[in-house]
């Protein structure tokens, strides 16, 4: 059984596939306490893989992305297979302090301060940019082709800017769905 938050359609709002249709499941449950996290952990139904599969198959995006909380603590190779089976194409995106399922397509590292990641390589790296942490360290830990920075709670964009133009390794990531007013 896995705790699921919410299972919803929206666009992706981050990262390298931002604007992309997308079916979310949103996982409770955490393994951190970020301070800026959106989640509410102590609201959550529980449900078996197959339930999940079936309700993803009610929408059209050929894109789900399994999110939370942190996924990595419930996301099984078998879940990734039944939504494959639906022809689905899974994301996820992770603290990276789990260990993850190897039939997974696409992997979003999203490290947070204090945190000890156990993945080494992903799809992309997100950072949500803090001026007092030491973002470089994140792009020599993981290693990937796709570094993004994100302002937190879009606060410190000025700040962020600065710092990737002084680091053009890292690239710009706006939670655009803030923006637009959708989930």
């Amino acid at each position: 059984m896995r705790r699921i938050n919410e299972i919803f359609e929206s666009l992706q709002g981050e990262g390298f596939h931002t604007g992309t249709p997308a079916v979310f499941v949103r996982f409770s449950g955490c393994n951190l306490a970020c301070p800026f996290c959106d989640t509410d952990h102590r609201a959550f139904t529980t449900m078996t893989d197959e339930q999940i599969a079936a309700v993803v198959a009610q929408f059209k995006p050929e894109l789900v992305v399994l999110t939370g909380g942190e996924p990595g603590l419930q996301v099984s190779e078998r879940l990734v297979d039944l939504l494959h089976t639906e022809g689905r194409k899974v994301a996820i995106e992770t603290n990276g302090t789990c260990p993850l399922p190897a039939n997974i397509d696409w992997v979003t590292v999203s490290p947070k301060e204090g945190s000890a990641p156990v993945l080494t390589a992903a799809n992309e790296v997100k950072v949500v940019f803090q001026a007092d942490i030491d973002v470089e360290k994140w792009h020599n830990a993981i290693k990937t082709d796709h570094y993004f920075l994100q302002p937190c709670s879009c606060k410190n964009t000025s700040e962020m800017v600065a710092y990737i133009m002084a680091h053009p390794h890292w690239r710009l990531s706006l939670q655009t769905h803030k923006y637009l007013g959708i989930r």
